[in-house]
C-alpha cells in the first residue's frame, strides 16, 4: 500500500468505510484524488445508503447530488438549511439581504430617536418625552451589520501572442523509462499513437479513469517526460504554465515574496527584478497580503499552498495552461475564483479535473484517455456520466449451476449481417463523417452559450438587488446621495452588460441553428 498513489489510497480507505455496516457514515473530503469514474460510482452508492450521512466536501455538484440538508458553520454558529448546496446558497443570500435591510431600518429608527433626544432633552416641556425615547433605545435589541466576506477573485495576466498551431503531436508514445538495480533500462508505454493538433484558443478537458495516462500525457506536453516514440513540435513563442497534480510539494518553505522574486528575476531580461511593491501587489491579488507575503510557507494550509503555486505559474504569462487537478485542496470560494478566471483566460487550456462545475464552465471539447489511446469524446459531461454508468452496468456472461461461463452461442443469438451495397456503405460513411464534423463545430458554440447563460444569471441577480434598493423611497434621501449615484451607475453598467451578453447569446444561437439546418 505504501507505493499506492493518492487516488488508490483514497479508494482503499473508502472501501473500508463503505464495507463496514453502519447507521451513520462520516466522510471528510471523499472526492479528493478520485477521478470522475469513481465519483459517479460513489454518488450512486451514497444515494442508495439507508443510514445517516454527514459529508464534508468542496465539490459543489457532488453535494447537490447526494445532500438534502446543509449544516453551515459561520461565526462559531451551526445553522441548518433544508435543500442541497445550491439551494443553501440562494437561501443564505436572501437571509443576508433581509438581515442587512433590518439593520439599516433599525439604524434609521435609532438616528431619528437620537435626533429627538438631542433636540428636546434640555426643554422642560419635552424632557419626559425625550427620556421615554432614551428608554426605548435602551430596550431595543441592537442588530449587527452583515459582515459578508468579500469574494476572492483574481485574473490571469494577459499572455503574449500565441503561435498557430501551438503544438503538433504525431504518433507519440507517452510513458516512462525505467531502470532496474542491474542498470538495465526498459520502457513502460502508457499511451500509444497519440495525435493532437492544438490550435490557439482551444479549451480541452481530459477524461478518463485514474491510471489511464492523463497525467502522463500532460507531463509529456510539459516536457517533464521525454517522448518514447513519435514527434512533437512546439510553435515558436509557446509559453507553457504547468500545474502538476502535486504542485504544492514543489514549494519551498521560503516566503511567497522571496519565491516570487526569484522567479520574476530569472524571467526578466538581464536578471533585473521588478520592484518589490509590484510583487507585493501581485501577491495581494491572490490574498497574500501584509505579513503573510513575507511569512514562511511551512504552516500554510493545503489550499493556501495551492493558491501560491498557481500564482507563481501565472506570473510567467503562459499562453498554454496545463492544469492537472488544480482544485485539490481548494475551498469552494477559491474554486469559484479559479473557474471565473479560467473562463476569462485568453490563452489555450488543457485541463484534468474531477470538478465537473470547473470542466463545464471552462472547456469546449473533451479528449478521452482510455485503453492506452487518446481519442475524441463526442459528447458532454452528462454523456460521459451515462457512458460510465452503461459501461459499469454491462451484463456479464451468464453462468451455469457449476459456476462456469455459458458457451458464447447461449449468451446471445446473433442475427446474420444485412447485405449492403458499396454505395450504401459509402453513403453511411459520408453521413457519419458529416455528423462528426457538425458535432465538432457545434461543441464550442454550445459551450460558449452555457458560459453566457451562467454570466447572465449572475448579472441579473446583481441587477435585481440594485433594483430592489432603488425601489425603496428612503434611497433618495439627501444623506444617501452618493450611494444613490453609485447605485445608478452600477444599474446602468449591469443593464449594458446584460444587453451585450443577450446579443451575443442570440448570435451564438443563430450560428447553432444554421449548423443544425
Amino acid at each position: 500500500v505504501a507505493t499506492f498513489s493518492g487516488g488508490w489510497r483514497m479508494r482503499l480507505n473508502l472501501a473500508r468505510a463503505l464495507m463496514s455496516p453502519s447507521d451513520l457514515l462520516l466522510l471528510d473530503e471523499p472526492t479528493n484524488h478520485l477521478d470522475l469514474d469513481a465519483i459517479v460510482w460513489l454518488e450512486q452508492w451514497l444515494r442508495r445508503y439507508t443510514g445517516t450521512l454527514i459529508v464534508i466536501s468542496h465539490d459543489r455538484e457532488f453535494l447537490d447530488a447526494i445532500c438534502g440538508v446543509v449544516l453551515a458553520i459561520e461565526n462559531r454558529t451551526l445553522t441548518r438549511w433544508s435543500g442541497n448546496y445550491s439551494a443553501y446558497e440562494m437561501l443564505r443570500a436572501d437571509r443576508l439581504r433581509f438581515a442587512q435591510s433590518a439593520f439599516e431600518r433599525q439604524q434609521r429608527e435609532l438616528a431619528h430617536l437620537q435626533q429627538f433626544v438631542d433636540r428636546f432633552r434640555a426643554k422642560a416641556s419635552k424632557a419626559k418625552q425625550a427620556q421615554s425615547r432614551v428608554k426605548a433605545m435602551d430596550r431595543m435589541t441592537r442588530l449587527a451589520p452583515v459582515l459578508a466576506e468579500s469574494p476572492f477573485t483574481f485574473r490571469f495576466r494577459v499572455p503574449e501572442a500565441a503561435p498557430e498551431p501551438m503544438l503538433l503531436m504525431e504518433n507519440v508514445a507517452c510513458g516512462y523509462r525505467l531502470e532496474d538495480a542491474a542498470g538495465h533500462s526498459a520502457e513502460r508505454i502508457v499511451l500509444r499513437d497519440a495525435n493532437l493538433r492544438l490550435a490557439s484558443g482551444e479549451r480541452i478537458g481530459l477524461l478518463g479513469a485514474n491510471g489511464q495516462g492523463k497525467s502522463t500525457f500532460v507531463k509529456t506536453i510539459a516536457g517533464t517526460l521525454a517522448l518514447l516514440a513519435g514527434r512533437m513540435q512546439a510553435g515558436k513563442g509557446l509559453v507553457i504554465g504547468y500545474f502538476a497534480q502535486h504542485q504544492v510539494d514543489t514549494l519551498t518553505d521560503e516566503s511567497p515574496l522571496l519565491q516570487l522574486t526569484r522567479i520574476a528575476t530569472a524571467a526578466t531580461a538581464r536578471g533585473k527584478a521588478p520592484r518589490e511593491q509590484e510583487l507585493r501587489n501581485y501577491l495581494g491579488s491572490f490574498d497574500f497580503r501584509g505579513e503573510m507575503a513575507t511569512a514562511s510557507v511551512a504552516p500554510f494550509s493545503g489550499g493556501e499552498k495551492a493558491r501560491l503555486a498557481l500564482a507563481l505559474i501565472i506570473w510567467g504569462k503562459p499562453n498554454l495552461l496545463l492544469l492537472d487537478e488544480p482544485t485539490n485542496h481548494l475551498d469552494l470560494e477559491t474554486r469559484e475564483a479559479l473557474t471565473l478566471a479560467l473562463a476569462q483566460f485568453d490563452g489555450t487550456l488543457i485541463l484534468v479535473s474531477h470538478d465537473r462545475a470547473l470542466l463545464r464552465a471552462t472547456t469546449d471539447r473533451f479528449l478521452l484517455v482510455a485503453d492506452g489511446r487518446l481519442t475524441e469524446f463526442d459528447g458532454d459531461l452528462e454523456d460521459y456520466r451515462a457512458w460510465l454508468l452503461n459501461k459499469s452496468a454491462a451484463p456479464t456472461a451468464p453462468r451455469d449451476r457449476a459456476g462456469k461461463a455459458a458457451p458464447a452461442e447461449r449468451v446471445a443469438m446473433k442475427s446474420p449481417p444485412e447485405e449492403s451495397s458499396p454505395n450504401d456503405r459509402e453513403r453511411r460513411r459520408d453521413q457519419a463523417a458529416t455528423r462528426t464534423i457538425t458535432a465538432k463545430k457545434k461543441k464550442p458554440i454550445e459551450s460558449r452559450i452555457r458560459r453566457i447563460e451562467e454570466q447572465l444569471v449572475k448579472l441579473e441577480a446583481k441587477k435585481a438587488l440594485i433594483d430592489a434598493e432603488l425601489a425603496d423611497p428612503s434611497a433618495y434621501r439627501e444623506e444617501h446621495r452618493e450611494t444613490l449615484r453609485q447605485r445608478l451607475i452600477d444599474q446602468a453598467y449591469l443593464a449594458r452588460e446584460i444587453e451585450l451578453f443577450e446579443a451575443e447569446w442570440m448570435a451564438q444561437q443563430a450560428m447553432l441553428e444554421s449548423l443544425a439546418a
